[in-house]
């Protein structure tokens, strides 16, 4: 089946693919980096500097060795959070259906691959892009989503980027130009009360510091606003020398959300996410609170309608004592990382968002 595909691939019919760890994968090199797609469930499971060999998406839900299933960067599709209970019993998994069927690869090539999912349950199809630059380690996603069901529905779409060791440990720093913000759990209502600014979140009433984790995850997960044209977050290991960062467009993904999670007294994972919603609830609930702070927690689909989005990955090396970000800035095809102290990084990227 292996040479099948193979041979078909030469013929712009399928894919070609690669076994990486046991794993149906798609893997794209550039000059600078390289990147993998796991093929069951559609997650970005490895970006890594060519010259350095640290991937920062080292992370996965627990599962068989080639079932389906969350890993690295995964997309949450067609939900963030829990079924209603009418829904779980019936068969929707936590965060929807994308990580847990098997994509198609439409064409690959050296630093390109077309794939995509239909997700039964939620009567949706997706189409993705990957464009690893050949000029820096950079890559663009765009992603197509289309309502196959004969009516319309509501639904939503959260890019759950997460890092995990050895990159991330105590001395790792997110940073993000995220802004209002509230800690999930809180009653309804009214679950945004009270709200807090990035970086800040509270726990028991008592400041607490999201740029960085130890051994305590609480907050558990909180999700702020973004005001800016761009949303971006990124992750700093100064004694790994990397940096790992997203950015996209606030107009497709209006909110960020940063889970912490510790196992063992030591970080475990970090949820550099951020999506069309905020709020990590069954859909009864979204429609009940329909927004918060001005911003909508659920968008709608029309039946055979499309909406399309798009993000963009990078990587860097940073100097020991690297103090983290204070703004990332994209113009003119490049890529532009201040640090605290007013240093500069600047990644030459092209263009990366669709007009």
């Amino acid at each position: 089946m292996k040479l099948f595909c193979l041979w078909l691939a030469v013929l712009g019919i399928c894919g070609a693919e690669t076994i990486v760890n046991g794993r149906r994968s798609v893997v794209l090199n550039g000059t600078s980096a390289q990147l993998t797609v796991d093929i069951a469930g559609g997650s970005i499971v490895d970006f890594h500097l060519l010259d350095g060999g640290l991937n920062p998406l080292q992370w996965e839900e627990k599962g068989g060795a080639t079932v389906p299933r969350p890993m690295g960067h995964f997309l949450c599709l067609d939900r963030w959070g829990a079924p209603s209970d009418a829904e779980k019993a019936n068969g929707m998994p936590f965060h929807g259906e994308a990580t847990r069927v098997e994509w198609k690869v439409a064409s690959e090539s050296a630093g390109a691959a077309a794939m995509s999912a239909q997700l039964p349950m939620a009567g949706i199809s997706i189409r993705r892009q990957v464009r690893l630059s050949d000029s820096a380690p950079v890559f663009l996603v765009t992603e197509a989503v289309k309502n196959d069901n004969k009516l319309g529905r509501v639904y939503n779409m959260v890019q759950h980027a997460t890092v995990g060791p050895p990159f991330l440990d105590e001395n790792t720093v997110v940073d993000s130009n995220a802004r209002k913000g509230f800690a999930q759990g809180g009653p309804m209502p009214h679950p945004e009360e009270p709200a807090v600014y990035w970086p800040q979140a509270l726990k028991d009433g008592a400041p607490v510091n999201m740029r960085m984790l130890t051994n305590d995850p609480m907050p558990n997960v909180v999700s702020y606003t973004i005001d800016e044209e761009f949303g971006w977050v990124t992750a700093a290991n100064p004694q790994k020398g990397l940096l790992i960062g997203y950015i996209w467009k606030t107009s497709d993904y209006p909110w960020f959300n940063a889970w912490r999670d510790v196992k063992g007294g030591r970080p475990a994972a970090r949820g550099l996410e951020f999506g069309t919603t905020g709020l990590h609830q069954p859909y009864p609930i979204l429609i009940a609170k329909g927004s918060i702070f001005g911003r909508p927690i659920y968008k709608f689909l029309d039946t055979g309608e499309t909406q399309t989005r798009s993000y963009a990955g990078f990587l860097t090396k940073i100097p020991a004592g690297y103090k983290g970000v204070a703004t990332v800035k994209y113009a003119d095809g490049k890529l532009v990382l201040q640090e605290r102290d007013g240093k500069t990084i600047t990644l030459t990227v092209g263009a990366l968002f669709p007009n």
